[in-house]
Parts: C-alpha cells; sequence; structure tokens
C-alpha cells in the first residue's frame, strides 16, 4: 500500500507565465525614473566642461591683454587682445579692467574676467577670472 499523497504537478512554464505578465514594462518604468538623474548627471559633466574652458580661455585673454598693455607701442588696445584670444563666442563676455588700475610701471598685471556660458537658460554662472603679469617695456 502506498500511503503517500500526491501533490498536483504544476508546470514551471505554466507558473512563470503568470509572473511574467505582472513584470511587463517594468525596466520601462525603471528607465523613465532614473532618465532624469541620468540627464541632470550629462548636463552636470557639460557645465563644468564649459566652466574649465572659460577659465582656460581666461588666462589666454589675460597673457594677450598684459603682453599689449606692457608695451606702449601697441596699436591695438587690452580689451580688443583679449576678445581676439577668446573664442568668438565668448568674446562678447570678455571685460579688461581700465588701465590704471594695471600695475606699477615695472610690471603690467590684468585681470581679465569671462562670462561661462550656461548650460541652462536662466541659470548664470558668473565669471571665470584670471590674472597675467608682464615686465613693463
Amino acid at each position: 500500500m502506498n500511503t503517500r499523497t500526491h501533490l498536483p504537478v504544476t508546470h514551471p512554464r505554466t507558473a512563470r507565465a503568470g509572473s511574467r505578465k505582472d513584470d511587463r514594462g517594468q525596466a520601462a518604468l525603471e528607465f523613465l525614473g532614473w532618465l532624469p538623474v541620468l540627464l541632470l548627471v550629462g548636463l552636470l559633466a557639460v557645465q563644468l566642461g564649459l566652466g574649465a574652458f572659460a577659465a582656460q580661455q581666461a588666462g589666454t585673454a589675460a597673457r594677450a591683454a598684459a603682453r599689449v598693455a606692457a608695451d606702449p607701442d601697441a596699436e591695438t588696445s587690452a580689451q580688443q587682445a583679449a576678445q581676439a584670444a577668446v573664442s568668438d563666442w565668448l568674446a562678447d563676455g570678455t571685460n579688461v579692467p581700465p588701465p590704471n588700475d594695471w600695475g606699477d610701471g615695472v610690471t603690467v598685471t590684468v585681470t581679465v574676467r569671462v562670462r561661462v556660458p550656461s548650460v541652462v537658460p536662466g541659470i548664470e554662472f558668473g565669471f571665470a577670472e584670471k590674472s597675467a603679469t608682464m615686465p613693463a617695456d
């Protein structure tokens, strides 16, 4: 005599088929949840790169402006030299202080400010400011 009870056999595919229907679209919803975070991280990375580029351009502009300011025979102004030294799309935001703030007669120090472009319209990130000192001629 066999006293074992027989349990109904459930086919594994049948058991999974029900749970699969319940999970439909889960990956899409998870992706939509993470999408704003990924976009924000991407925008921050681009903004950081723009800030570093603006700082590099400000340094280049400061050296060019100081070179021109140190030369009494220069045919162009320090402002024009600074704007010519930066990329065209940053030239409008380039600022050089007036000549009376430049130095003591032995050296010329010029500080240039370049506006940091913004990825998000309406949010300003200020200026990248760099200085350069050249010996006066």
